[in-house]
């Protein structure tokens, strides 16, 4: 009888965020059912669990009624994928901001 995997991390999610990260490129992914499209813009640690702060650029193929930075936790990101298209890094990233103090896994390059 296989494993229960529920919950957990796709083997090759943190090489993944690194690579869009590290080229400033977009995921793809399903999250909480849906569909987004993300500007992963920080990987970090929090309480033992891997998170991304990124930017939502499309939900279910729609874009989002505000730009904001979302926090997304790993294990809850299923068909990770790098997209082709680029971003750039966000305004309303801080990458001083407390909440990454000595937790910072990777975070993108200003622009």
């Amino acid at each position: 009888m296989p494993a229960d995997t529920t919950g957990t991390v796709p083997s090759n999610a943190n090489a993944l965020l690194l690579q869009a990260i590290a080229q400033r490129r977009c995921v793809t992914a399903v999250y909480n059912r849906m569909h987004v499209k993300l500007a992963p813009h920080i990987l970090f640690t929090k309480h033992d669990d891997v998170f991304v702060d990124a930017v939502t650029l499309l939900r279910d193929g729609q874009p989002p009624r505000e730009i904001k930075l979302g926090t997304f936790k790993l294990a809850g990101l299923k068909d990770i994928a790098v997209d082709e298209d680029g971003f750039k890094t966000d305004a309303i990233f801080n990458p001083h901001d407390i909440k990454y103090e000595g937790v910072t896994l990777f975070v993108v390059e200003p622009n």
